[in-house]
């Protein structure tokens, strides 16, 4: 027997349409205007570690947040963030969920080809 945990090199929340239909909390997805140096919260099901880091050749501790239609297919980054804080919490029904919040730090073009992150590098 073990701990059942999940690392996560990004954050891949769900689109704001999720929300809006009432199918998600507005914390399991993307913001519709995603703004650069602002905090947002977020939530996802299960026991995940994203990484906190400082270093600057690591860009910062700088993660890829992407969309995702919950069957572990993402997009391409559409921002660049830094988790800020991560709390794994048990909710009403006694379901193991992880919340925090990050902050924006860069906003990218989905139709921009250029390269934003070499595997979890910051470029």
């Amino acid at each position: 027997m073990g701990i059942k945990v999940e690392f996560n090199p990004d954050l891949a929340l769900r689109n704001i349409s999720e929300y809006k239909t009432g199918n998600k909390k507005l914390e399991e997805c993307i913001p519709e205007n995603l703004e650069i140096g602002k905090i947002y919260d977020f939530l996802k099901s299960g026991q995940r570690l994203f990484w906190l880091n400082n270093d600057k050749f690591w860009g910062n501790g700088q993660i890829p947040l992407c969309e995702t239609d919950g069957s572990e297919h993402l997009s391409r980054p559409l921002a660049s963030i830094k988790i800020l804080e991560v709390t794994h919490f048990l909710d009403n029904d006694g379901k193991i969920q992880t919340k925090g919040k990050y902050k924006v730090m860069d906003v990218f073009d989905i139709n921009d080809k250029k390269i934003n992150f070499e595997a979890c590098r910051r470029v």
